[in-house]
């Protein structure tokens, strides 16, 4: 599958929290943790559990960075 995403961050699924519509999905990226809200229907078709392999594609057309 190609990308037009370039921040591709791949680690391990660490947490499947299912709610009633969304699921939350944490993956440990060498120890930090990214978190993605996405549908339940999404987590049951691609099989997610914890201990997988998974990676979070970010892409966003606006980064804040803020001190």
């Amino acid at each position: 599958m190609k990308l037009s995403a370039r921040n591709v961050l791949t680690g391990t699924v660490t947490a499947v929290d299912v709610g009633q519509v969304t699921s939350h999905v944490k993956i440990d990226i060498g120890g930090s943790i990214v978190t993605a809200a996405i549908t339940n229907e999404a987590v049951a078709d691609l099989g997610l559990k914890v201990g997988d392999r998974a990676s979070a594609i970010i892409k966003a057309s606006d980064v804040i960075v803020g001190l």
